[in-house]
């Protein structure tokens, strides 16, 4: 296992660290920021981002992607002795509320607040991704809570990853949810995940590039999708979004950066889609839209 860090304010280091997770092909097993012990409660110079990789990396390639996202320097490489250092970047990282709804980790288990209208998830820190701390995922799930009292009948998480997302629906709206992902190791945590959760006959998961799969073809049209993927195949998945989804039918958009929104947003406004809603943030937008 192998570290890269680096050192600085705590908004100098926040676009790197999703730079390191989103554009980097292939991205970093973990990512974590964390402040200095040793400095003031109230400075906000002294943060470390650490990045950590399974082989190698390339760190000139690395270090010229942190640049041109961040302006940092070359970060300090090093080999970590044997340990499940991806485990140890994630413990600590705290509950993560988004609205209503509570993320947490096993490790934070003793810390959960105590309010009656939470909805808990569990997403474990073994998991190197979805875990609710990234502005994507938290985004989605700040802007679900804003019309929880619509519940669809039909909902599909395109590109589930983690299935955080299809969890949180399935708890909020008690509906059963399908839950996709190109990659096959996304499946297999993300079933872990839906029998932590005990949703697991609410939840059903498979294997699918985009709208490709028996499954999606047999529960479409869909009332509701989340799509939290990336600006490119976002684009890409436009006019096939619009043949899956009944009219008035919604879809909320995410992983795409702010400077690629207009992009995005005009090739679904193509396909027939209007925006309903935008959870703002400076990097990472989530897009609200309706079937027309």
């Amino acid at each position: 296992m192998y570290k890269l860090s680096w050192t600085g304010g705590k908004e100098a280091l926040e676009k790197p660290a999703n730079a390191l997770t989103d554009l980097l092909d292939p991205p970093a097993d973990a990512v974590s920021m964390t402040k200095q012990d040793t400095v003031a409660e109230d400075d906000e110079t002294a943060w470390s981002l650490e990045a950590y990789f399974q082989e190698r990396p390339d760190s000139e390639v690395i270090n010229t992607l942190v640049a041109e996202h961040g302006g940092l320097g070359a970060g300090f490489l090093e080999e970590l002795p044997d340990r499940d250092w991806v485990a140890h970047s994630l413990e600590g990282l705290g509950v993560v509320r988004c609205g209503r709804f509570v993320l947490y980790g096993a490790h934070d288990a003793d810390k959960l607040p105590d309010e009656a209208d939470d909805i808990v998830i569990r997403i474990d820190a073994n998991q190197a991704f979805g875990t609710g701390h990234h502005p994507t995922t938290a985004g989605c799930l700040t802007l679900l809570g804003r019309f929880s009292g619509w519940a669809p009948k039909s909902v599909l998480d395109l590109g589930c990853g983690s299935a955080v997302l299809a969890i949180a629906a399935a708890k909020l709206w008690d509906r059963d949810i399908l839950a996709s992902d190109i990659d096959e190791t996304s499946i297999v945590i993300a079933r872990e995940n839906v029998k932590l959760n005990d949703v697991e006959g609410q939840v059903s998961l498979c294997v699918a590039a985009g709208f490709d799969h028996p499954d999606i073809a047999a529960a479409a049209s869909f009332d509701f999708v989340f799509a939290n993927i990336l600006a490119g195949p976002l684009a890409e998945l436009a006019q096939d979004m619009a043949a899956h989804i009944a009219k008035n039918g919604r879809v909320m958009l995410a992983g795409l950066m702010a400077e690629q929104e207009a992009g995005v947003l005009a090739a679904y406004e193509k396909a027939g889609f209007r925006q309903l809603n935008r959870l703002d943030h400076e990097t990472w937008p989530v897009l609200l839209l309706v079937r027309q």
